[in-house]
């Protein structure tokens, strides 16, 4: 079964991207798309290979990304939703880089994810101090909703400081998009994700003893706190490096897990851990491809197509109807 599945991943990740690459206008044929790429002279190479392809790249890191992040934080919180958004991580990085690209500091675009990486934290942290020891899903999402709500004002303010031509950076820092990104972007946060994915590998067997309690974990020879401080902080790097270059695209990293333990059938964090990117990243390449579609020629932010999904589902599983939760066993 796992076997199929992961066949199954493995086919529906270039069949969505080759999808995202050929629609748009003009629409492509695969073939096309192929022969644009592997020629510079082709009429259609610019079109492809600068502007699709790295935004189709783009959203498989990033919902990559999002979704071991929002595994990270279910499993290591064993809170079925906990994520980034509802931790104020994404707002948190969104205010910082809205600054820097309103107010001109002259930033360069590999630095982003330092700046993000210190405003995710910050929020992350004052969410984290203010919910304490509970667990409560209630009492977290009430918390991070807070938190979230007073970053997202503080873009507002922040952008009401530019000109017209920031209406633009409102809809990237505060609701998510993936337009008009380039290579340099993908440049930008790959490293970043490499080294916290290789990060996450390392911690998935202790995070897992983690959802089994913290006693239970100590019997088994894991230091809780360090475990869990070291998975948070992994978890904010991930959603910071995709805040710096995409903006807080919500509910991928609250959605992506619980999709992949469905699929799987089970909690266990090892065995979700490998289903998690390929589903995070297909969801948020899937809901970019609505996007910029569905009202074509104007482009909704991706943030929206993926709250519109992501909504309904927080009700869900705040209501206990999710098949699978972390820390549920």
């Amino acid at each position: 079964m796992i076997l199929i599945l992961k066949l199954g991943l493995a086919l529906a990740v270039p069949a969505a991207a080759t999808a995202a690459v050929c629609v748009g206008d003009p629409a492509l044929t695969p073939s096309t798309a192929l022969a644009a790429v592997a020629d510079p002279a082709h009429p259609m190479h610019v079109a492809v290979w600068e502007v699709r392809v790295p935004r189709v790249v783009l959203a498989l890191l990033a919902g990559a990304a999002l979704g071991v992040s929002g595994l990270l934080l279910q499993d290591v919180l064993r809170n079925p939703i906990a994520g980034p958004e509802l931790l104020g991580v994404s707002s948190g990085a969104a205010v910082v880089t809205a600054t820097i690209v309103v107010l001109g500091l002259g930033v360069p675009v590999a630095a982003l994810p330092y700046a993000a990486l210190a405003g995710a934290l910050t929020a992350g942290a004052l969410v984290l101090l203010a919910i304490g020891r509970t667990r409560s899903p209630d009492h977290v999402a009430l918390v991070g909703a807070a938190v979230s709500a007073a970053c997202g004002g503080l873009v507002v303010a922040v952008v009401g400081l530019g000109t017209q031509g920031n209406v633009v950076v409102l809809f990237r820092y505060l609701l998510g998009s993936l337009a008009a990104r380039g290579w340099d972007h993908v440049g930008a946060v790959a490293p970043w994700l490499v080294v916290a994915m290789a990060l996450a590998v390392l911690l998935r067997r202790r995070v897992e003893a983690l959802t089994l309690g913290d006693e239970v974990a100590v019997g088994l020879g894991v230091p809780v706190l360090p475990t869990r401080v070291a998975a948070v902080a992994v978890a904010a790097v991930l959603a910071a490096a995709v805040a710096s270059v995409c903006g807080p695209i919500a509910f991928v990293a609250l959605l992506a897990p619980h999709l992949a333990r469905r699929l799987v059938g089970t909690v266990s964090t090892r065995r979700v851990f490998w289903v998690v990117p390929p589903v995070g990243g297909v969801l948020l390449l899937l809901a970019d491809l609505v996007s910029r579609t569905l009202l074509y020629p104007v482009e909704v932010p991706v943030g929206v197509a993926t709250t519109l999904v992501g909504v309904p589902a927080l009700v869900l599983v705040l209501r206990g109807r999710a098949p699978v939760t972390a820390g549920s066993r």
